[in-house]
């Protein structure tokens, strides 16, 4: 049996006096938690970031006019640091004297008499063996995944709704998601007897809004975005009186979640070094730490984000919340671009910082999952294991005990393609090279001997026009050291070899497209997000086409909402600023790539 053994749960009273002053930001005199809106917060730039975080300059402020205070506007790549690292360290200066004993108990206590075990199981707390043994320490998961949802978010739903008056059930309820939310609240309705609508962007994958049908609720499909749902869910809640049940930003929810931190605590053996949670909105961190921060303070609750879709990261950086110009999308589940006001309020005052990790990451750790447990989880459910193996590696940590949260298993089965692809990069176990040869009778030989021994798993080679021509090639690797010695034989041969493993371009894109470098006269290359939609494509065509030739056009379906698409368009320098008027009257985001050189040494 690999299930911890559970304890008999201590009493609340015995909680509440172990309660510690932790003092949250002050809130009104006269705040409800059900009722009031919270004031918003802010604090001077956040200076604990260490030194060798990258801090760019993309950040730019929104006001718009008679509105509250201007909001920052920041790019996920101001803020990136090495894996593993503990970054975003929130700025500790709020007076103690203004924080609430009262208010924390009220937490506390919100989550000690919560009702979501009428619908929601206690997860076990799985010791990982496999992962255990590889990083010297005691790593447990927390499977939430094992949940009827498949989710956690089944918690704070079910609290929430729970808790609404009977006249509130008769009228119904309304959400906005994409998701596992969404799955949460028709559940929750089906269990209350009450009608629930499901409001979904469009690009929604049918896996998703048909699992929502089937528990009984009613799917509205809107929009491209989740704003864009989100927007319509609010204004038909007013228009028909239904209750809006947000995701993440309500009390009710917060403490739901918190619930996990509570059977955490009953469930561990031995003290916890640190609790890893993935983040979204921030809900299930901020309900976590509301109660182990009380009962257990010496724990650290740590925060794991993707690093393009690092909102929480950000804010607790600029000590205000910010909002994110563009997000990546492979883990869909925590792809927010904006943190929630009072999740963000309890996490910049007892969380401990957050860990960011890359897509590759978490493939690996999804794989680690189904080798460890046998079973898939979606890429949000795999972040804090990611996020856990990099911080445990990166500080040397051995000895110790650990948790992460698999806190969704909800796996679009299109994805498991990028996944089988990217796992092995992720371990470290695989590298993408491309290595210059002469065009000339037996380099290609040579090369095969330089690479000795060594697994090849891809390698892609066309005759070029010129004296030499380009491989690309994937490789299996043991260990950093083989891999270093065949780019010191290349190179003593005379190979100029690159190492393009952390390009997602080339692992996106141009490793698809070899077949000859060639160069295309005035042509931009763009990386563009396509709604996942019947109709995209021609939009795309008619804002670009035929006023410019399209020159590359590369998309591979990933199971998300939107589509990662390579184009190549010939459109002359003075002709720009008409390219970039059409690109925002079409609306898709898009990054121009022109210059990177990693397509200048493949296709160029």
């Amino acid at each position: 049996m690999d299930s911890v053994k559970l304890p008999t749960a201590p009493s609340p009273l015995r909680l509440l006096h172990r309660l510690h002053h932790i003092p949250l930001p002050p809130r009104n005199r006269h705040f409800n938690l059900r009722t009031n809106p919270l004031p918003t917060i802010t604090q001077s730039r956040n200076h604990h970031v260490s030194p060798i975080a990258v801090i760019s300059g993309n950040e730019t402020s929104i006001s718009p006019p008679n509105s509250p205070p201007p909001r920052l506007k920041v790019n996920p790549n101001s803020l990136q640091y090495p894996a593993g690292y503990l970054g975003a360290v929130p700025d500790r200066t709020i007076d103690p004297e203004n924080g609430s004993i009262a208010e924390a108990m009220e937490y506390l206590t919100s989550i000690l008499s919560t009702k979501v075990y009428d619908v929601a199981i206690e997860t076990p707390l799985h010791f990982a063996k496999k992962l255990s043994e590889r990083l010297g320490v005691r790593m447990y998961l927390k499977r939430e995944d094992l949940q009827p949802v498949f989710s956690f978010k089944i918690r704070g739903a079910y609290n929430m709704m729970a808790k609404l008056t009977a006249e509130q059930l008769e009228k119904g309820v309304i959400c906005s998601s994409a998701g596992n939310h969404a799955q949460g609240v028709a559940m929750s309705a089906a269990k209350l007897g009450c009608t629930a609508v499901i409001v979904m962007p469009r690009t929604t994958p049918e896996i998703k809004w048909q699992s929502v049908e089937d528990l009984g609720a009613t799917v509205v499909l809107v929009g491209d975005t989740y704003d864009e749902a989100q927007a319509f869910a609010k204004q038909r809640a007013q228009e028909e009186g239904l209750t809006f049940i947000p995701p993440f930003d309500h009390p009710d929810v917060i403490a739901g979640q918190g619930t996990v931190g509570m059977e955490i605590t009953r469930q561990a053996k031995g003290p916890l070094h640190a609790i890893f949670v993935p983040i979204g909105g921030g809900g299930l961190i901020a309900g976590i730490a509301a109660y182990v921060k009380r009962v257990s303070p010496e724990v650290k609750i740590i925060g794991v984000e993707p690093a393009d879709a690092n909102a929480m990261a950000l804010s607790l950086h600029h000590g205000e919340r910010v909002i994110l110009n563009q997000i990546g999308g492979f883990a869909d589940g925590v792809a927010v671009k904006e943190v929630g006001e009072e999740t963000f309020r309890i996490c910049r005052t007892l969380m401990d910082g957050v860990v960011l990790v890359t897509r590759d990451a978490m493939c690996a750790s999804i794989k680690d999952m189904f080798e460890e447990k046998r079973n898939i989880l979606e890429p949000a459910g795999a972040l804090a294991i990611a996020g856990a193996e990099a911080y445990c590696k990166y500080y040397g940590l051995k000895d110790v005990n650990v948790v992460a949260i698999t806190s969704g298993a909800n796996m679009n089965f299109d994805k498991l393609r990028i996944v089988t692809e990217l796992a092995n990069v992720g371990r470290q176990q695989e590298a993408v090279l491309a290595t210059l040869l002469p065009e000339k009778p037996g380099s290609f030989k040579q090369f095969c001997e330089l690479v000795g021994p060594m697994n090849i798993t891809e390698f892609k080679y066309r005759c070029g026009s010129g004296k030499e021509a380009v491989v690309l090639y994937s490789v299996g690797v043991h260990t950093p050291g083989e891999l270093k010695a065949l780019e010191k034989r290349m190179e003593s041969s005379q190979l100029r070899t690159t190492n393009l493993t952390t390009s997602d371009l080339v692992k996106d894109h141009l490793r698809y497209l070899m077949g000859g470098r060639t160069s295309v006269e005035n042509e931009v290359l763009c990386q563009f997000t396509f709604p996942e939609r019947p109709g995209a494509l021609m939009n795309f065509l008619d804002s670009f086409s035929p006023r410019w030739n399209i020159s590359l056009f590369h998309y591979r379906a990933e199971g998300a909402a939107g589509a990662n698409v390579l184009v190549g368009i010939q459109v002359p320098e003075h002709e720009m600023e008409e390219f970039r008027n059409r690109a925002q009257v079409l609306g898709y985001e898009y990054v121009l790539v022109s210059e990177d050189i990693n397509f200048k040494l493949l296709m160029q």
